[in-house]
């Protein structure tokens, strides 16, 4: 048999179980905000809340915070708050934010994403221009 056959035979076979046996796992088909959504969720009830808004932000402030001054730069935030919310959310008016104010920052996003004012956020209300907006600042 001609070598090219053996291949184009291999390959057939291999990309029948490409189909099945080797299908992405159920998390890289979710959207970015579905998979962001599992890790701040963390009592699995399909919501978000406050609690878990601030906490996902901590460790997102302290994933950023590369110079350990205790404060988020323009550069160190990467796009993810305008230069306007920063002027806004500067509370000490020194050009960055601190944890607090990051803090304060995803509250404000995320009473801004909460129209129903449950104190919870659901996958819809997390795709709305609000909920995006908070979702910047938890990943």
């Amino acid at each position: 048999m001609h070598p090219c056959r053996n291949l184009l035979a291999a390959l057939a076979v291999a990309a029948s179980f490409t189909s099945t046996a080797f299908a992405p796992p159920a998390w890289a088909k979710s959207s970015g905000t579905e998979r962001t959504m599992k890790m701040v969720d963390t009592d699995n009830d399909g919501t978000i809340d406050l609690k878990e808004a601030q906490a996902a932000a901590e460790a997102t402030f302290e994933k950023l915070e590369t110079d350990k001054d205790g404060t988020l730069t323009t550069k160190e935030l990467g796009g993810r708050v305008s230069r306007k919310d920063l002027k806004a959310g500067d509370g000490d008016s020194d050009g960055t934010l601190d944890k607090k104010e990051y803090l304060a920052l995803v509250e404000q996003r995320f009473k801004a994403a909460d129209p129903d004012n449950d104190g919870k956020l659901d996958a819809k209300e997390l795709k709305s221009a609000a909920g995006r907006s908070l979702m910047q600042l938890l990943k």
